[in-house]
């Protein structure tokens, strides 16, 4: 699990209610339930109207995603396809169907069942770079979905504003409680700008870094399953595949040293 998002969320939160305590402002006169009830549910619940219930249900999976999703080390990937091609060139592509059950990646126990079933290399690379085409496109729905709602947050939280702000032009009788009553008619836009900004877009963009990680990971295993299949040297491979990934910046000579 990567805490980035969770990290990131909380120190965001953090951050807003140092200010209120160095304001002195109370918490309490944030936390009103009408406005959370109103931009959170509304922004939620429109969001879910501009798409499908299929799409729904898969943002509720990108959400766990979000924060649970780690996506695995190029270094890891590698060297496993290296040693199936060590393996492949010592006792044949026949052998591989045994690392089948121990193969953790769902994508790369596919294309080992394929070179196991001897589909021809084109026809490998085709049905592979389809299967990540979808989930790429499947990635992109789900975080649309957030990028949706952290646009219609702002939006209700104005709306939420008019409506306070009508029912206090409806008590300009008592002069004494305008400054509340006003102040409490922003809140709704406080919350709408606050949660497209730190929630809903901060997620959106954790799922498009997710993804690209997984497709990058992805494109990993296809070119190194068909090495595999020509029958490429392991050492070979290593290369060719690192030269695939971004190196770590390499430290300064002096701090080196």
């Amino acid at each position: 699990m990567d805490p980035a998002a969770i990290i990131g969320i909380l120190l965001a939160f953090g951050a807003l209610f140092g200010m209120i305590t160095l304001e002195g402002t109370h918490l309490e006169a944030l936390l009103l339930p009408a406005p959370i009830l109103l931009v959170v549910g509304s922004t939620i619940f429109v969001t879910v109207a501009g798409g499908t219930m299929a799409d729904a249900k898969r943002a509720a999976l990108g959400l766990v995603r979000a924060f649970k999703g780690k996506p695995i080390p190029p270094r890891r990937t590698i060297d496993s396809l290296v040693g199936l091609a060590q393996q492949a060139r010592d006792q044949g592509l026949l052998s591989l169907e045994t690392e089948l059950a121990e193969t953790d990646d769902p994508f790369l126990r596919d294309a080992l069942q394929a070179i196991v079933d001897g589909v021809d290399s084109e026809d490998l690379r085709a049905t592979l770079e389809d299967q990540v085409a979808t989930k790429a496109a499947q990635d992109r729905q789900q975080a649309k979905f957030f990028s949706d709602a952290g646009g219609y947050a702002p939006t209700i939280g104005i709306v939420g504003t008019v409506v306070s702000l009508v029912h206090v032009l409806e008590n300009l009788a008592d002069p004494s409680s305008l400054g509340p009553a006003i102040a409490a008619a922003f809140v709704a836009t406080l919350w709408g700008v606050m949660t497209a900004n730190f929630v809903w877009l901060p997620l959106a963009n954790r799922l498009k870094r997710l993804s690209a990680l997984e497709v990058d990971q992805m494109n990993l295993v296809i070119e190194g399953a068909l090495a595999v299949q020509s029958g490429c040297q392991p050492r070979v491979l290593d290369e060719r595949l690192s030269a695939l990934v971004p190196a770590p910046r390499s430290k300064p000579a002096k701090e080196a040293a």
